[in-house]
C-alpha cells in the first residue's frame, strides 16, 4: 500500500477486506460510524478467526471532531472459582497459557456491542443488530478464504492448540492446518451470531444461550460459570488525555495500556526531535518507551486494586521528570517484563463526523484454544496473563480485571482534523502508535506512508519469543549501526514481518475530507465512498 484512500462521505479500515466491506455497506446504507464498527467486529470473528473472537475482550473510543469521546470498557473479569489455590492445587506455579484453565475470565467483548449501540442510538443510529452481523453471519454459514497468516499461525501453534477442546474439530482439516484459500465454514458460530442479532447482546450473558456457553465452558474444564457470565457488564468510562502541541491525545485508562501509549507521545514531544526516520526518531520514541514502559509495568492492572491514579503520569511535572532521564546519544539497559497479544483494530468516521475507535482481542492466536461445540465460539485466555504470586494489581483473585495490551486511540487537532489509529500487536501496540502517530502529525508524511514504512519493536510480541529491539530490513544500514552503537540490542526482521502489527487510521478534515490508511502487513486496508 503506497497511497493514502481519501474520500468524503464516510470511511472505514480493518485488517481484513471482508471485515471493511461490511463495514462500507453500513456506511452506504446510513449507518454511523459505530454501526460500521459492530458490522467489522463481528465479521472479523469469523474471517479471522486466529486474531480475533466473540469469546474475548473489547474497548471503545467514541465521539466527534471538537468533544471529548466517550470510553466504553468491555472486559470481562476473573471468575469467582478463579484463585491462586486453584492453580496451585492442580500443581501450577503459573496460569497456563493454553487450554480450559487459561479460560478464567467472562468475555465482554459483546456488552460492549451492545452499550456501543446504546451509545449509537443517541447520535442517530438506527440499523437492528440482524443487520449489522449480516455479512458475518453469512461468511460463516456460507464459507470464507482462508487467509494465508490464519494457515500459517495454525501451523505454528498446532503443538499446542490441536489437543485442546474443540480446537482441532473447528480449525483443523484431516488434523493439519487448512490450506491457504481454501474454505472454512464456521456454522455453529454463524447461528450463535444470528441469535445474538435477535435476542439481544444481552442473551450471550443471561438466558437460553448464556446457559449453553456455561455449560461448554465447564464440560471443558473451565472456571468460569454462568453467574460470572450473568454478572458481566460493559461501562462507559472517562478516556486519559494528554496535551501536545496543537493536538489532544484521548486512550482507555487501566486495565488498558492506553497509558503507557499516551507517554510515550508525550515523552517523545519533550525531546527536541525535528526530524522523522534518523536516529533520533527511532531512538527516541524507543527510550520513551522504555519510561512508558517501566511505569507500565509497575502501576497498570485491575483497576479497582491500583493505588495510584494514572492521570499522575500524565502531568507536565511527571512527564518533564520522566523525559529527563532519556539519554540522546545512549540507550536505557533492557529488557523489562514483556507481554505477548493477538488483536484486531478497526475504525471508521461518518460524513456526520462522528468516530470510532474499537480494538478487540482473545490475547493469543486463537486465545485459549477452546471452542464451545454448541456455539462455535473461541474463548479468550486473557486471564492467563494474572500472577499467582506477589502482591499487586495484576494478581490473580475473583472478579478482577486483567492487564490488557488493548488500546484503541484517538486525536483531536486544533486545525480541526480528528483522528482515530490503532494496531495490533501486543507489546508493540504503543510502540506502533507512536511511529505512525509522529510521522504523520508531527513530521508531515502522508498517512499510508507513515503506516507502510518500516518500523521496529522492542520486546516480545506476537509470534516473536525475543525481547531485542527489532527492526525491519529495510532501515538504512547507518541508522542500524547507529543504534547498535548507543547500546539497542537490534534484531534484523524480514520487510513487512506482521509481528510489527496491523496497524490503520482515518483522518477527517475540518472540511470533511477522509483520508485512510491500512498496513501491507495484513489482509485488509481502508475502503470509503
Amino acid at each position: 500500500m503506497l497511497n493514502t484512500t481519501r474520500a468524503r462521505r464516510g470511511m472505514v479500515t480493518s485488517p481484513h477486506h471482508l471485515a471493511s466491506e461490511a463495514g462500507l455497506r453500513v456506511l452506504r446504507e446510513g449507518g454511523n460510524a459505530v454501526e460500521a464498527t459492530i458490522a467489522m467486529a463481528a465479521t472479523l470473528a469469523v474471517v479471522y478467526p486466529h486474531m480475533t473472537a466473540i469469546g474475548g475482550d473489547g474497548f471503545w473510543l467514541i465521539g466527534r471532531p471538537g468533544e471529548a469521546p466517550v470510553g466504553i470498557d468491555a472486559c470481562g473479569r476473573a471468575s469467582g472459582a478463579a484463585t491462586p489455590e486453584l492453580y496451585s492445587s492442580a500443581g501450577l506455579t503459573a496460569i497456563p497459557q493454553r487450554g480450559p484453565q487459561a479460560a478464567n475470565t467472562a468475555a465482554g467483548t459483546v456488552a460492549g456491542w451492545g452499550e456501543a449501540l446504546a451509545l449509537s442510538a443517541e447520535h442517530g443510529g438506527r440499523l437492528p443488530l440482524e443487520r449489522l452481523v449480516e455479512d458475518a453471519v453469512w461468511h460463516a454459514r456460507n464459507g470464507f478464504a482462508v487467509t494465508a497468516s490464519q494457515h500459517e499461525l495454525t501451523a505454528q501453534k498446532l503443538p499446542e492448540l490441536a489437543d485442546v477442546s474443540g480446537f482441532a474439530s473447528s480449525f483443523l482439516v484431516d488434523g493439519a492446518a487448512p490450506a491457504t484459500g481454501s474454505l472454512m465454514k464456521l456454522p455453529a458460530l454463524g447461528e450463535t451470531l444470528h441469535r445474538i442479532a435477535i435476542d439481544g447482546t444481552d442473551s450471550f450473558y443471561r438466558g437460553a444461550l448464556a446457559r449453553e456457553i456455561a455449560h461448554d465452558l465447564e464440560a471443558a474444564g473451565s472456571p468460569v460459570t454462568g453467574d460470572d457470565l450473568a454478572a458481566c457488564r460493559a461501562r462507559r468510562v472517562t478516556p486519559l488525555s494528554v496535551r501536545l502541541p496543537g493536538i489532544r491525545l484521548y486512550n482507555m485508562p487501566p486495565p488498558t495500556q492506553g497509558l503507557s501509549s499516551l507517554m510515550i507521545l508525550a515523552l517523545f514531544s519533550r525531546l527536541g526531535v525535528s526530524e522523522a526516520e534518523g536516529f533520533e526518531h527511532v531512538h527516541g520514541l524507543v527510550e520513551a518507551t522504555k519510561q512508558a514502559f517501566l511505569v507500565r509495568d509497575r502501576l497498570v492492572g485491575d483497576p479497582d486494586s491500583m493505588t495510584e491514579d494514572p492521570r499522575a503520569w500524565l502531568t507536565d511535572p511527571a512527564l518533564d521528570r520522566l523525559a529527563a532521564n532519556v539519554d540522546p546519544e545512549h540507550a536505557l539497559p533492557w529488557p523489562a517484563p514483556p507481554s505477548a497479544g493477538d488483536t484486531v483494530w478497526l475504525g471508521a468516521i461518518d460524513a456526520d463526523g462522528l468516530a470510532a475507535s474499537f480494538i478487540q482481542s482473545i490475547y493469543f492466536e486463537f486465545g485459549s484454544g477452546v471452542v464451545l461445540p454448541q456455539t462455535g465460539i473461541v474463548w479468550q485466555n486473557r486471564g492467563s496473563s494474572f500472577q499467582l504470586h506477589g502482591k499487586g494489581p495484576r494478581v490473580l483473585a475473583p472478579g478482577r480485571k486483567p492487564f490488557h495490551t488493548l488500546n484503541p486511540a484517538l486525536a483531536s487537532f486544533d486545525d480541526g482534523r480528528h483522528m482515530v489509529y490503532g494496531t495490533m500487536g501486543g507489546e508493540g501496540q504503543p510502540q506502533t502508535q507512536a511511529a505512525l502517530f509522529t510521522r504523520y502529525a508531527l513530521f508531515g508524511q502522508e498517512l499510508q506512508a507513515a503506516i507502510t514504512a518500516p518500523r521496529w519493536l522492542l520486546g516480545r510480541t506476537w509470534g516473536a519469543e525475543t525481547v531485542t529491539l527489532k527492526l525491519e530490513d529495510r532501515f538504512p544500514p547507518d541508522l542500524i549501526a547507529a543504534l547498535r552503537e548507543a547500546g539497542h540490542d537490534v534484531e534484523i526482521v524480514a520487510p513487512y514481518d506482521a509481528m510489527m502489527g496491523h496497524a490503520g487510521a482515518i483522518a477527517r478534515h475540518a472540511d470533511g475530507r477522509l483520508e485512510g490508511a491500512g498496513d501491507p502487513r495484513s489482509d485488509g486496508g481502508p475502503m470509503g465512498f
